[in-house]
């Protein structure tokens, strides 16, 4: 039996990887954030087959201690303050956590489990404004603070790789959502709204741009990427993507139809909402992911929204019906 270790478990990505990795027969444990309120939810049907450790990303000695107790094969770092947007009011805290968060856990990795495998959460944001389509020789060019602290993660991934002999990559991964993603993201608020707005509990939406343009997948296709990566021969970066890119208007009226809606009756622009500095475009070539992992995506754009309306719908019908939000279950 492998072991595995996973910061950030408790996110969207960590809980469908963590799903995925026991399916295969994984010991998996993850670390957790001390907080005042629970943040399992997403883990609540396979939380008793899990080993967690509190441990965070801004403090050495606690990655330490976690990477010490469980001697894991694999470790996923996909643990950040990942939201763009609060990037811009938190810099110092974000760009801490997603760069100089990896190099503390990149040397718990040497210092305790060196044989380990260690797969990095990197990010379509750290190309910035380099023109679409980007892929794995695109120059970087981060424009906020997220992708800042990135893009320090990812050369210190190269750096420790080089230097050390640690076999280490980064998975660049563009937009992937699901409807384990979280409430703040764009995604997941405008199926959310819709939701609620069929529920009758909510009439309008404000929006900033909507016409950004993103490379969106489904989070549970791109965590079997994360695994395939760290089951290659020698460690590599590649970028995962579908290679198809949608407005975030593209969203808003799939998303709308799904429920027989018209946006236009509902959705609003709010310049408040609008980013310092918004990315205009970003698409993945994943071609070498292909070739080199076998991988592609199953869910396609329409598939995705649908997914992510069909169960908000329920979720609103449900916090109406309730009067609060269900326990998750699947």
């Amino acid at each position: 039996m492998k072991t595995a270790l996973i910061t950030g478990i408790t996110g969207q990505d960590g809980s469908w990887l963590a799903e995925l990795l026991l399916a295969k027969g994984y010991a998996v444990h993850g670390t957790v954030r001390r907080t005042s309120t629970p943040g399992d939810s997403r883990l609540l049907p396979f939380l008793d087959r899990l080993v967690l450790h509190p441990a965070d990303m801004t403090d050495a000695g606690s990655l330490r201690d976690a990477v010490a107790a469980c001697r894991p094969d694999e470790v996923y770092n996909l643990a950040a303050q990942s939201h763009v947007g609060t990037s811009w009011a938190m810099p110092a805290y974000t760009t801490d956590v997603a760069g100089l968060g990896a190099v503390r856990l990149l040397d718990a990795v040497r210092a305790e489990a060196p044989s380990a495998r260690v797969y990095q959460a990197s990010t379509c944001e750290i190309f910035g404004t380099s023109p679409a389509p980007q892929s794995e020789a695109t120059p970087l060019a981060p424009r906020n603070p997220y992708a800042v602290g990135k893009a320090a993660a990812y050369h210190a991934v190269r750096n420790h790789r080089d230097a050390y002999g640690l076999f280490a990559v980064n998975g660049i991964l563009f937009n992937h959502e699901s409807e384990r993603r979280g409430e703040r993201f764009v995604t997941r608020k405008i199926t959310r709204a819709v939701g609620r707005i069929v529920a009758g509990t909510q009439g309008s939406l404000a929006l900033g741009n909507l016409e950004a343009r993103r490379d969106w997948g489904h989070a549970e296709d791109y965590v079997e990427a994360m695994w395939r990566m760290l089951q290659l021969d020698a460690p590599e970066d590649l970028v995962v993507a579908t290679g198809v890119s949608h407005s975030v208007q593209d969203f808003v009226e799939a998303a709308f139809a799904a429920a027989g809606l018209d946006w236009r009756e509902h959705v609003t622009t709010d310049p408040a909402l609008v980013r310092p500095i918004d990315i205009p475009e970003l698409v993945g070539d994943a071609s070498r992911a292909r070739e080199r992992i076998g991988w592609s995506p199953r869910v396609g754009f329409d598939a995705l929204v649908r997914r992510m309306v069909d169960h908000d719908v329920r979720l609103a019908r449900l916090e109406r019906d309730c009067g609060e939000a269900p326990v998750p279950r699947r």
